[in-house]
């Protein structure tokens, strides 16, 4: 299994099957419009435009399940996110990453890639997967880690 068995929703409802992205680097992010990290919109993007021609994408995936700083709808977001942020790299409609409704990607991510400690549960919003171009999960980073931070290891998989 890889993240290439699933499919999810974009913000306009279609379902996109993550197989669209087979052969590119990503980098999956549960995202925020009201959240301390949401700035870090700002690095994602910065780091999508700067490495997307060489094979990097980013998925956007919004949570309201920390603190309720994610409360608009799909419509919303997307607005936020362009007009606040430019955001050009894909979003995904609105799920869990926790609990018996977590979104089954979600399940298979925090599985495979556990958090500190051993933990599987995504702690915060801006947690971040890395996945490698063969679909495989390489590396989870907490929140604090800063999307900057992350161009070298997303360099050695490009």
């Amino acid at each position: 299994m890889t993240v290439y068995d699933f499919t999810a929703k974009n913000l306009a409802g279609q379902d996109v099957p993550l197989s669209d992205f087979r052969g590119q680097v990503l980098l999956i992010v549960n995202t925020a419009s009201k959240c301390g990290f949401t700035p870090q919109y700002a690095g994602l993007e910065g780091l999508y435009e700067k490495l997307h021609p060489q094979g990097l994408t980013i998925l956007g995936f919004p949570c309201n399940q920390f603190g309720a700083q994610e409360p608009g709808n799909e419509s919303e977001i997307g607005a936020f996110c362009q007009k606040n942020y430019g955001v050009s790299f894909p979003m995904f409609a609105k799920i869990d990453v926790n609990g018996a409704a977590a979104h089954p990607l979600y399940q298979y991510l925090k599985k495979d890639r556990k958090g500190l400690l051993g933990t599987e549960a995504i702690k915060w919003n801006f947690t971040k997967f890395l996945i490698g171009r063969d679909g495989e999960p390489v590396a989870r980073y907490a929140p604090q880690t800063k999307p900057e931070d992350l161009e070298e290891p997303v360099r050695k998989l490009l």
